[in-house]
């Protein structure tokens, strides 16, 4: 599961289409090493860029050193897979207009990037073709991006870590060791930027490198289909770069296709007005009937690439440019002032607090509480308007409520008079 480190919080309105801004994370460790910032999502059709920083803060510790990570620099563009829904934004680093929609965002990651302890930055991408040095095919040539490790200029003067030719090649010898396909060899691209190339002169790296702080764009291959495959990359280019700063970590991820698939494939939960909670990974792909407020909402992403699409009836649920669900709104009012619940869960007494998802083995009861009414969604009783006080086992209610494909987790729901009050997820083992 995602670590608290990594929540994010939006508001949504039942009318109104929020602004997506990205997120950013520290992961720190002992402060006597340096500081890498990680970027990702600068370009939202670039998948392998974004999903490895996702999974930098899932499962790595920094135990020396700190690394700043952004996942999601580009969030408008990343959710509609596009490299730029109001423009080429890594075109927007030399000048911007003060009305171009992506200018707050390009004016806050600068301030990021100009951080004092900020001591190198990665970019991170996936380019189209492999490049090489010397000509080899329409798709293996010096014009190509992917697999590579792009400078803008061999190196910084007088500044720590401003070797970039050097550092570059170091990754390029330790990635180069290990590849899943013999013709994913990774090669340093210098763009020669200052005398070169007036486009790249407006990026992000190039930003960087003015001021004074080291960059490099990790740029794995669209060519490359397969996004475990891209991830892998980018996350041992990631470790390589740590290994050259001096910045000491521990993982929980083996980086194999397997682990890595899977670990991909957990996309958290989302928490609505800290009462309703529904677990991504498993859950049905329609979520219907869903208390919400006509006015603002609070939504709790565990994943920090987790959003949510307005469709008029309904909200498409994203993990990315991914489409994991859909939720289907029902309005209350949520003036009412418990917050939990007490449970007799196979026989033990316990207090829940509304949101959260609690196993069951056996069978569960829900205590009264005064003006309270219950329901267990899919549980049915002819003469109870109130479905507290009763033990409920899981032949009991019908399996198509379940919220999730192995029919395990139900819902409860309270309510005061027509007020919502909270959710409570019942998991069957």
């Amino acid at each position: 599961m995602f670590k608290k480190i990594v929540m994010l919080i939006i508001l949504i309105s039942a009318s109104y289409a929020y602004e997506r801004d990205f997120s950013f994370h520290k992961m720190q460790g002992d402060p006597d090493a340096p500081t890498l910032l990680v970027i990702g999502g600068v370009h939202g059709d670039e998948p392998g860029g974004y999903f490895a920083p996702v999974l930098m803060l899932k499962h790595y510790e920094i135990k020396k050193g700190s690394v700043y990570v952004v996942p999601n620099l580009n969030f408008d563009s990343l959710v509609e897979f596009r490299r730029g829904k109001y423009g080429d934004m890594n075109r927007k680093f030399a000048d911007i207009k003060e009305n171009d929609p992506d200018y707050r965002h390009v004016q806050r990651i600068k301030e990021i990037i100009t951080l004092p302890e900020v001591a190198f930055v990665s970019n991170l991408h996936d380019g189209r073709g492999f490049y090489r040095h010397k000509w080899e095919s329409a798709i293996f040539n010096p014009s190509a991006w992917g697999q590579s490790y792009i400078i803008d200029q061999q190196k910084i003067e007088d500044v720590e870590f401003g070797n970039l030719d050097e550092i570059t090649a170091k990754m390029e010898a330790i990635l180069n060791k290990d590849l899943h396909e013999n013709h994913h060899t990774f090669n340093v691209k210098n763009t020669e930027t200052k005398e070169v190339d007036e486009a790249m002169q407006k990026s992000l790296t190039y930003f960087a490198v003015t001021n004074l702080k080291p960059a490099i764009a990790v740029e794995t291959s669209k060519n490359i289909t397969e996004l475990d495959l891209k991830v892998i990359y980018q996350l041992r280019s990631f470790e390589a770069l740590m290994q050259v700063m001096g910045i000491e970590y521990s993982t929980n991820l083996e980086l194999t296709r397997e682990a890595v698939q899977a670990s991909l494939a957990d996309y958290g939960s989302l928490k609505l007005n800290d009462k309703f909670t529904i677990e991504l990974s498993d859950s049905k792909f329609s979520t219907r009937f869903v208390p919400m407020k006509k006015g603002d909402n609070k939504i709790d992403f565990s994943h920090p690439l987790g959003t949510l699409v307005s469709r008029g009836d309904h909200y498409d649920i994203h993990i990315g440019h991914l489409r994991v669900g859909a939720l289907y709104p029902q309005y209350f009012d949520f003036n009412c002032e418990i917050k939990g619940a007490k449970l007799i869960i196979d026989g033990v007494e316990k207090y829940v607090q509304f949101g959260d998802i609690v196993d069951v083995k056996k069978d569960f009861k829900v205590l009264a509480q005064d003006g309270i009414r219950v329901n267990v969604i899919g549980f049915v009783t002819k003469d109870k308007t109130s479905q507290d006080g009763i033990t409920i086992k899981k032949s009991d209610i019908i399996e198509r409520f379940a919220m999730d494909n192995k029919n395990k987790t139900f819902r409860i729901e309270f309510y005061d008079e027509n007020n919502f009050c909270g959710m409570i997820g019942v998991k069957f083992q």
